[in-house]
């Protein structure tokens, strides 16, 4: 053997060496701290419910436990993650359970409602073709247990659109002030409650935070339906009184009560949908849309019609715009099918049909009625009120936002500042109650006005007299005034009321303010 021979042979016993050493003492590596093992929907581990092991959560300080390397016992055994990809997304879901199964008579409850309504299992699954891939891409990417893929069946039933009588909105049931805190913009162009991309990204956010909070998925589930504080203070309230802490052991209301129960319903149902007599519609395990930029404004129905989307299907991917324009400003990407998405960009650098959004937005200069508005924007009031979504019996508050056709000199888009932050402001019409009072001496037109807190031109205008006119004491003067104000009024007014017939605000004059001072 020669000498290089030798020294490379000592080279290569050198190395094997040093691979045989890494690895725990005596050859044995006990698994990570935290680390979360998959169970069956019984709540007992079996072969059939092996999947991979999750790494652990990150701890409330954010740091990692460390990781340990694999014993040759653990490669061999069937926790290892398989190689095989998933069949199709419930069975990618099946494989990240990773939450404490609850095993109890309120989840026997659900998993019965649920059996007896396979018809709306099905309906409830099939909306949901169009979002779950989505969201559990996003899951995964946040190393969170996919069965809270699941929850916008207990929350919406996966419609976007959803509104629940506490005014909480989209698939995630966001409220108003609690999607403001996670950056859903709510104006008077779109609602991001509704958004599929925003809202799964807030809700997430939010889960993520309670489970820091609380170290515990079933805790955490209860405070996004409860609230963080009430499941704080009921757990305070426990441990006050030496009893244990757990999901089950507080009291809370019964929505809550039945909410993890509901949720681990619908997994076990996932998990052996023949088990509960369902059927789950075929999910393929690959993206259903893809995100385009637009960076002109546009009609929803054009958009549709480029992208070759029926219209309804354009709408229940893009839910947050609720009104017919897009403003690229605001909303600088649209959600087409997959397929669509190259049609979409392809017939709009080829489109020749002239502008691409008939709206623009108009900001009223002043208080005013919605018959006003409609006639200044040169609209009929039906169709201002429509578009607009403009309730009866009120008038429209200074600084409001509002949808209107855009001409043709129009050629600039809506400014992100108006697009991101505006808002319709709405106030009750007043109605006005004519009043006949007596001028007292030396009283004038302007003092009448300032006694009833009205314009000197509205006096002037009711009386048909110039606003600088004075009138004779005992001489009967004209207001039209709020009811509540018309009745005080009549018992302080110095001489004797006269009431007719009440009428609308705006009746009275066209330029008669009709909101509260």
């Amino acid at each position: 053997m020669t000498s290089i021979t030798k020294i490379c042979a000592l080279a290569l016993v050198v190395w094997l060496s040093g691979c045989a050493s890494v690895g725990a003492p005596n050859g044995s590596t006990p698994p990570a701290d935290g680390a979360v093992t998959a169970q069956q929907p019984n709540g007992e581990a079996g072969a059939g419910a092996m999947r991979p092991s999750r790494p652990a959560y990150t701890s409330a300080s954010g740091a990692h436990p460390p990781f340990a390397p694999l014993s040759a016992q653990e490669t061999a055994s069937r926790s290892v993650a398989s190689l095989a990809p998933p069949v199709d997304l419930w069975d990618r879901i099946r494989r990240g359970y990773a939450m404490p199964n609850l095993d109890n008579e309120l989840v026997r409850d659900r998993e019965q409602w649920y059996a007896t309504r396979p018809d709306y299992i099905f309906r409830m699954t099939e909306r949901s073709k169009k979002y779950l891939f989505h969201v559990v891409e996003e899951l995964e990417l946040r190393n969170m247990p996919t069965e809270l893929a699941l929850l916008p069946f207990i929350e919406s039933a996966f419609n976007p659109q959803a509104v629940s009588s506490a005014k909480a909105a989209g698939m995630w049931q966001f409220m108003p002030a609690t999607g403001k805190y996670f950056e859903l913009k709510q104006n008077a162009f779109r609602d991001d409650r509704r958004d599929v991309l925003a809202s799964t990204r807030a809700a997430l956010d939010y889960l993520q935070k309670l489970y820091g909070m609380f170290g515990d998925w079933h805790l955490a589930l209860a405070a996004y339906n409860w609230g963080e504080g009430s499941v704080g203070r009921a757990i305070a309230k426990n441990q006050r009184a030496g009893l244990p802490a757990g999901y089950m052991d507080l009291n809370m209301p019964m929505e809550t009560r039945m909410y993890v129960p509901k949720l681990q319903a619908v997994k076990n149902i996932v998990w052996q949908p023949g088990a509960f007599n369902s059927k789950l519609p075929l999910i393929e395990n690959h993206p259903y849309f893809q995100s385009v930029t637009i960076r002109r404004d546009i009609d929803v129905v054009l958009a549709a019609k480029l992208a070759e989307v029926p219209l309804d299907d354009f709408k229940a991917l893009n839910p947050s715009i609720n009104r017919p324009v897009i403003m690229a400003s605001g909303t600088p990407q649209i959600l087409l099918p997959w397929d669509n998405a190259e049609v979409f960009q392809s017939n709009l650098e080829s489109y020749s049909g002239g502008r691409l959004a008939s709206w623009t937005v108009w900001v009223a200069p002043t208080t005013m009625r919605p018959a006003d508005a409609a006639k200044r924007v040169g609209m009929s009031e039906s169709d201002f009120r429509s578009v607009n979504a403009i309730p009866p019996k009120v008038v429209i508050k200074a600084g409001s936002s509002l949808l209107i056709p855009r001409s043709d000199a129009i050629k600039n888009d809506v400014a992100v500042t108006v697009a991101d932050n505006g808002q319709l402001s709405l106030a009750p019409e007043v109605v006005l109650r004519r009043t006949t009072v007596k001028a007292g001496k030396g009283e004038s037109v302007a003092s009448i006005a300032r006694r009833y807190r009205v314009q000197v031109d509205q006096v002037a205008q009711w009386n048909k007299v110039s606003a600088s006119a004075s009138f004779k004491a005992g001489q009967q003067v004209v207001v039209f005034l709020p009811a509540t104000q018309a009745r005080r009024s009549s018992s302080s007014a110095r001489a004797p009321v006269r009431k007719t017939a009440a009428r609308p605000a705006a009746r009275a004059n066209s330029g008669t303010r009709a909101t509260k001072r």
